[in-house]
């Protein structure tokens, strides 16, 4: 090799011809066919030969001859037929070197021209061939058939790439969208993956081509033009896509939903008592469907017998079919201001499940003999069919608790058994309740409702009560449960004597400690309870259904869980319980975000929860909602302090909320 040979190398996936200038040590100055200058190592060349130039000649002529070597080359190349060859030579499972592999190519005399045509071909086309520099195996037929159902692959991705691309910049260009196709969806999809899971789309590399065509920068924020293209909604729920929590239930559920609902009937049998003849009546929220807990009320002299009816869904729903595996995957319904999603199929949650006024349904009842003290001196759980004759709502049961016998004396046990559960030990924390709702007119309503009015007390004494007594007979009966217990408090800063202010409460909530769920039952301290359960929502909790088939189970009505069957439950419904949990609590923010959003250089009142190296940590009082406010200069808070703040910034899609002191 010497200066004047001609020779190639790649570059960029091109074979570049080029020729010789000048050689020092192994490195190359070298003029390619494209008139350029490049210094390369002598590793780098992929094609080498004795065919040479006259380097007098100037560098415009020299370019010339070297560009028709080239075509000369690509021209011989085009006969080169490798499908041919490979199934004359897919046999062979030797390496076949570039001389033998030439004359397979090309009758003689072959020249270096013939031997260059050969590397172009086999670099060009490598579906057939393993190329090594020099030499080439056969691939087998699997590995022939693999290779080209890739590059079909990668040509249909292409294709759809440019396609994409195109749809979406005649997109941006036309105010009002034409109907989605197939075809266009599928660019849309592409597109939304890549914004919800960024680099962890599987479709990320593919719209990133998508918007390269559409002459965006891969960097562009992708939410307004998902907006503007119709894909997204302006309040689009984004951490409900990403956590991938299905919207609706799959076809196999909703079947096995109607199959039960169609073949219901009168669940009266020697196991249930009849209690269609006792008075019974739900509270809960105005535009609930889904009634899964009642109350009944009856007196006998000085004692009282309290009843707490949940609806036996177990009835209903056997143990690992498709209903109970959905909604084992789902582990909770999810109530959020613009959409609910429920556990259960509708037809179940809705309507056979759900304790409706005047329709016979199967119960798991509680009947607690009590003072007028509250104090317990009997219960009994049973199965049963109960007849709810009254709905109300909670602001219906407030108008009448003065008036009404029964609601007037459940508020005052319910108010005797929380003072035995606060000398016990127990923590109330009461913080006011945040409700929002889409009104008709598709805008946020908020309300703020107070949880110690005397129906939402009574209602949720009664069933802590219920949950307790449920918890104890478990364990008198030696089953293993989703028992809940809490150790002591980090702090404890709430006395129980003393009115609590909003401070009081926020700093107590900061110091609990975590929950603990086990398969045995210990010590609640926030309740100020031996034992524990949740069970008196199994339409809506699947810790609670599982619990109540255990209740079931002692009942004879099933047979029961296993321990290591429960704690296999636990650790199931872990992760959809937390993504729920998030899923609610973000777009709770994201609605008040959006109200605020409207409130730009408006005065909020706030309360300052703590106080970190450069900021403070405050709640706005009207929304419950935290955020931070930088320190002020000359200005010192401290923990407690009410304050007003100016909004300046709201912005709910992005998370993003700033206030400055007003």
């Amino acid at each position: 090799m010497e200066p004047g040979n001609i020779v190639e190398y790649i570059d960029s996936q091109k074979i570049i011809c080029a020729v010789i200038l000048e050689i020092k040590k192994q490195r190359l100055r070298l003029l390619t066919e494209n008139n350029r200058e490049v210094l390369l190592s002598a590793t780098r060349l992929s094609f080498k030969c004795t065919d040479r130039l006259n380097l007098t000649a100037n560098r415009a002529k020299l370019a010339e001859l070297l560009k028709e070597t080239a075509l000369k080359r690509k021209t011989l190349m085009q006969e080169i037929n490798i499908r041919e060859l490979w199934e004359v030579l897919n046999t062979e499972e030797e390496w076949i070197d570039l001389e033998t592999m030439t004359s397979f190519c090309f009758q003689s005399p072959v020249t270096p021209d013939h031997t260059s045509a050969v590397i172009r071909a086999f670099f060009q086309n490598r579906t057939y061939f393993k190329f090594n520099h020099d030499q080439f195996l056969p691939f087998s037929e699997t590995q022939v058939e693999k290779a080209i159902a890739q590059e079909s692959e990668t040509e249909r991705v292409n294709q759809l790439i440019k396609k994409g691309g195109s749809w979406l910049k005649s997109l941006l260009k036309d105010s009002s969208p034409p109907p989605m196709t197939d075809q266009t969806r599928e660019y849309a999809e592409i597109l939304k993956s890549c914004f919800v899971f960024g680099k962890e789309s599987q479709y990320h590399s593919m719209g990133n081509g998508i918007l390269s065509q559409a002459d965006l920068d891969t960097g562009t924020r992708l939410f307004p033009i998902l907006v503007q293209a119709g894909i997204l909604d302006q309040n689009e729920n984004i951490e409900l896509l990403k956590s991938e929590i299905p919207t609706h239930f799959p076809e196999n559920v909703e079947e096995a939903a109607r199959q039960i609902k169609n073949g219901s009937s009168n669940p009266l049998d020697e196991k249930r008592k009849d209690l269609t003849d006792l008075t019974i009546f739900t509270i809960d929220g105005q535009s609930t469907l889904d009634f899964d807990d009642a109350l009944s009320i009856e007196r006998n002299g000085d004692l009282y017998r309290v009843g707490v009816h949940i609806i036996d869904v177990g009835y209903y729903v056997k143990k690992r079919d498709f209903i109970d595996t959905d909604a084992l995957s789902r582990g909770t319904s999810i109530y959020m201001p613009d959409l609910k999603i429920p556990m259960l199929p509708p037809l179940l949650s809705e309507e056979i499940c759900s304790l409706k006024a005047g329709s016979n349904r199967p119960a798991i009842s509680i009947l607690i003999q009590m003072t007028r003290f509250a104090e317990v001196l009997d219960f009994q759980i049973f199965p049963s069919i109960i007849n709810v004759s009254r709905q109300l709502s909670y602001s219906e049961a407030n108008r009448i608790a003065e008036t009404d016998e029964g609601i007037k004396i459940l508020y005052q046990l319910a108010g005797y058994f929380r003072e035995k559960r606060l000398k016990a030990g127990a923590i109330q924390i009461n913080l006011p309740e945040i409700n929002l709702f889409i009104n008709d007119n598709h805008e946020i309503d908020l309300i703020r409702t107070d949880r110690e009015t005397p129906s939402r007390m009574l209602v949720a004494e009664m069933m802590i009560l219920a949950n307790h007594l449920m918890a104890q007979y478990l364990a008198d009966h030696h089953l293993p449960a989703i028992f809940r217990s809490q150790p002591p408090p980090k702090n404890r800063f709430l006395k129980n004597d003393e009115e609590a202010t909003l401070f009081d409460n926020c700093l107590q909530r900061k110091f609990l400690s975590r929950l603990v769920i086990n398969t045995v039952p210990e010590h609640h301290s926030g309740l100020g309870l031996s034992a524990y359960v949740t069970a008196t929502s199994p339409i809506r909790k699947y810790f609670d259904l599982a619990t109540q088939r255990q209740i079931r189970a002692a009942l004879g009505l099933e047979d029961p869980y296993s321990d290591k069957e429960i704690q296999q439950i636990i650790q199931e419904v872990e992760n959809p319980m937390r993504n729920a949990g998030h899923v609610q609590f973000m777009r709770h923010r994201f609605w008040l975000l959006k109200i605020l959003e409207k409130k730009i250089g408006e005065r909020e009142d706030a309360l300052v929860l703590d106080k970190r190296r450069n900021e403070y940590i405050i709640i706005l009082t009207a929304y419950m909602l935290e955020c931070k406010i930088a320190q002020s200069s000359g200005l010192a808070l401290k923990p407690g302090d009410l304050i007003q703040v100016v909004i300046q910034h709201a912005d709910a899609h992005n998370d993003n909320l700033a206030v400055f002191m007003g």
